[in-house]
């Protein structure tokens, strides 16, 4: 399974939607996704790939991990996956 498709299960498991039902150009606002489901989602993606994701729940604008959309979600996680050695 691709990283693409492995953290779109994630965040629709998080909303309780299909993965069909979760395309690039959502946001996490669209998906019904609050703030305690963002860092459940983190926590899942950060289980599954075994990375740490540079994101403040407590400032989330102040975090250089990008979270506007799946898309830019699924880029920071691609970037960081290739990261870890």
């Amino acid at each position: 399974m691709s990283i693409t498709d492995r953290v779109i299960a994630i965040i629709a498991e998080q909303a309780v939607l299909e993965p069909s039902d979760v395309t690039p150009e959502s946001t996490l606002e669209d998906l019904g996704i609050d703030s305690l489901g963002l860092v459940e989602s983190i926590f899942a993606i950060e289980e599954e790939f075994d990375i740490s994701v540079p994101f403040n729940a407590n400032e989330p604008q102040a975090s250089d991990f990008d979270i506007s959309n799946v898309a830019a979600i699924i880029s920071g996680i691609e970037k960081l996956v290739s990261e870890k050695v």
